[in-house]
C-alpha cells in the first residue's frame, strides 16, 4: 500500500455533504439506541398500555357494554390513541434531557439540517408508537378483537397514528426547548393530555354524558381521531372522518413546528 502524502490528498475529492433526509436518519438512529442503553423505557413502554387494555376491558368491560366482548371491540381503537399520545411526552422530555447535557450546542455547532435533531426524536416516536400499536393490537386479538376491516384497515389505522403523534410531538417538543427539566415536562405534559384523553369518546360513548360535557367531548379532536380510527378498523370510515382526524396533527405541525425552530435557534 503506497504511503499517504500531502500531495496525494490533494487530489482527494471533498465528500458530498449529507442532505436534510440523511441527517435526520442520522439522529432517528440516535432515538432508537437510547432503547438499548436505557432499556427501562421500554418496560415503560409495554407495560402501561398492556395494563390499560386489560383493567379497562375487564372492570370497565360488562358495566359499560354488556360483556368485555363488546366493549373490546369498541375501546381497543381508543387505547391506540390514547397511548400514541400518552408517549408523545416523551419527546419533549427526551428534549429536555439533551438540553441539560449541552448536547444541542454540540448539534448547533455541525453543518447539518437544523431540524435533524427533531427528526431523530419523532423517529424514535414512530417507533415507541409501532410498538406500543402492536402489542395493544396482539393482545386484542388474543383477547377476541376482529379487526372487520382486515390487514389494509390496520395498515391504514396506524398509519394515521403515526400522522397523529407526529403532529401531538411538536407540542412537546417545543414544551422540551421551554421548559429546563424533564420532570416538569412529564407534569406539565400529562396535565394537559388527561382532559383531553379522558373527556372524549375513548372509553364510553357521549350519549349518557351532561350537554356542557357532552358538547366539548364532541367538538374533541381526540374524539375525531378515535372515530376515524374505529372506522378504518371497523370497516365503514367516511373521508370526512379522515379529515377531521387529520386537522389537529396538521395545524400542530404547521404552527409548533416553525415555532420550535425559532425557539431552539434563540436557546
Amino acid at each position: 500500500m503506497n504511503d499517504i502524502t500531502p500531495a496525494t490528498l490533494k487530489h482527494v475529492e471533498r465528500p458530498a455533504r449529507p442532505g436534510g433526509m440523511s441527517n435526520a436518519l442520522v439522529f432517528g438512529w440516535r432515538a432508537i439506541l437510547k432503547f438499548k442503553h436505557v432499556p427501562e423505557q421500554l418496560f415503560d413502554l409495554i407495560m402501561t398500555p398492556i395494563m390499560f387494555t386489560l383493567l379497562f376491558t375487564f372492570v370497565f368491560g360488562g358495566a359499560l357494554a354488556g360483556s368485555t366482548d363488546n366493549y373490546l371491540q369498541f375501546f381497543l381503537p381508543g387505547i391506540l390513541v390514547q397511548t400514541v399520545v400518552f408517549n408523545s411526552v416523551y419527546s419533549g422530555m427526551g428534549l429536555s434531557t439533551d438540553l441539560g447535557k449541552g448536547l444541542f450546542e454540540r448539534f448547533r455547532s455541525l453543518p447539518i439540517w437544523p431540524l435533524a435533531p427533531f427528526a431523530g426524536l419523532m423517529v424514535g416516536d414512530v417507533l415507541r408508537h409501532f410498538i406500543a400499536g402492536s402489542i395493544i393490537l396482539t393482545i386484542g386479538l388474543m383477547l377476541g378483537y376482529r379487526a372487520e376491516a382486515g390487514v389494509f384497515g390496520v395498515i391504514g389505522a396506524f398509519l394515521l397514528l403515526f400522522a397523529v403523534g407526529f403532529g401531538f410531538g411538536w407540542v412537546f417538543i417545543l414544551m422540551g426547548l421551554l421548559i429546563r427539566t424533564p420532570m416538569t415536562v412529564m407534569t406539565i405534559g400529562f396535565t394537559l393530555i388527561f382532559p383531553l384523553v379522558f373527556a372524549s369518546n375513548i372509553m364510553v360513548e357521549p350519549e349518557t354524558m351532561p350537554d356542557w360535557l357532552r358538547a366539548f367531548v364532541d367538538h374533541n379532536p381526540i374524539s375525531f381521531i378515535t372515530t376515524a380510527l374505529r372506522g378504518l378498523m371497523g370497516g365503514g370510515v367516511t373521508f370526512q372522518q379522515i379529515l377531521l382526524a387529520l386537522i389537529a396533527p396538521v395545524l400542530l405541525t404547521v404552527v409548533l413546528a416553525p415555532a420550535s425552530l425559532v425557539a431552539y435557534r434563540r436557546k
